[in-house]
């Protein structure tokens, strides 16, 4: 079955988009603020000669990085795809640039398409902090930190849960999501009174959070949990406690914005698009032991 709100267009779009998102005050347009959103609706646009919207995959905050970020936009006539690829890098200020562009099937939804997002968030634990070339991208944290307590936290949070203890909650959407990868990766570094072995925890971390889809600050406030499991301020039995509670958890510190980055977002085959799209639009809860549908 077509999406309904595609059968009046021409054409359908998809962008691939990568941003810094340090000067940007999150994706979604807000008046009289520099937004990713805005920046890039403004200049197609212009551009393309028509006013256009974009739908994107995933909302990011200020201060959230995007490598990976996907968007769609309706036009009247078909652009010429590599010309306009051209026009935007020349157009685009330096911190937000096209990286792909392609036409789409009128069922493709940017956002209610997508069956999985993966996000990298990204922590240095060496002694003087984020090298100045990754300043804008890389949060410093304590030296010595429990990878093995991370990970062991990290895992009693995978599957499909309420996450409401992790999320800012917006009025009537649901906070049940399936989180499907929850990993860090260690990468030793040399540098000044750095072991060259990358000895004493000195090291880059990079989490690894993937989900069929996120709540507002959800990935921030996971990574936020773990990372006082790693400091010994917390437990791995806390972290899961954590997923009993049906309301925000004021016990979490919520990472910094510029640690994260969106890195890609998975789709299905075209001809499973509908279908996707439908499932998504429908509220989630968690089966209870009965079978039956939880709150």
């Amino acid at each position: 079955m077509q999406d309904p709100a595609a059968t009046s267009v021409a054409v359908r779009v998809r962008l691939d988009i990568a941003y810094d998102g340090t000067d940007f005050t999150g994706w979604a347009r807000q008046p009289g603020l520099r937004t990713v959103q805005g920046v890039l609706e403004e200049s197609l646009s212009k551009v393309l000669r028509e006013p256009l919207q974009l739908t994107v995959a995933g909302r990011t905050d200020a201060g959230v990085h995007a490598e990976g970020q996907v968007a769609h936009f309706d036009a009247t006539t078909p652009p010429d795809h590599d010309k306009l690829l051209h026009r935007l890098a020349r157009f685009l200020p330096k911190d937000v640039r096209v990286t792909g562009i392609r036409p789409a099937p009128p069922e493709f939804d940017a956002r209610f398409s997508a069956i999985r997002r993966h996000y990298a968030y990204r922590l240095t634990t060496a002694p003087y902090g984020a090298p100045p070339l990754l300043a804008r991208s890389v949060v410093a944290c304590r030296p010595g930190v429990d990878l093995d307590a991370m990970r062991e936290a990290s895992r009693k949070l995978l599957g499909l849960h309420d996450f409401a203890a992790f999320c800012r909650r917006r009025e009537g959407a649901t906070t049940v999501r399936e989180l499907q990868r929850f990993d860090w990766a260690v990468t030793p570094i040399d540098g000044p009174g750095v072991a060259p072995d990358g000895a004493g925890g000195a090291a880059m971390l990079t989490a690894y959070v993937s989900a069929d889809a996120f709540c507002w600050s959800m990935v921030r406030s996971l990574v936020g949990a773990v990372l006082a499991v790693g400091e010994g301020r917390r437990t791995p039995e806390w972290v899961e406690g954590l997923l009993a509670e049906r309301e925000r958890s004021s016990s979490i510190t919520v990472a910094p914005a510029h640690g994260l980055s969106l890195i890609a977002v998975d789709y299905p085959a075209d001809a499973d698009l509908a279908a996707r799209n439908a499932e998504t639009r429908e509220m989630r809860t968690i089966p209870s032991a009965e079978g039956c549908c939880g709150d």
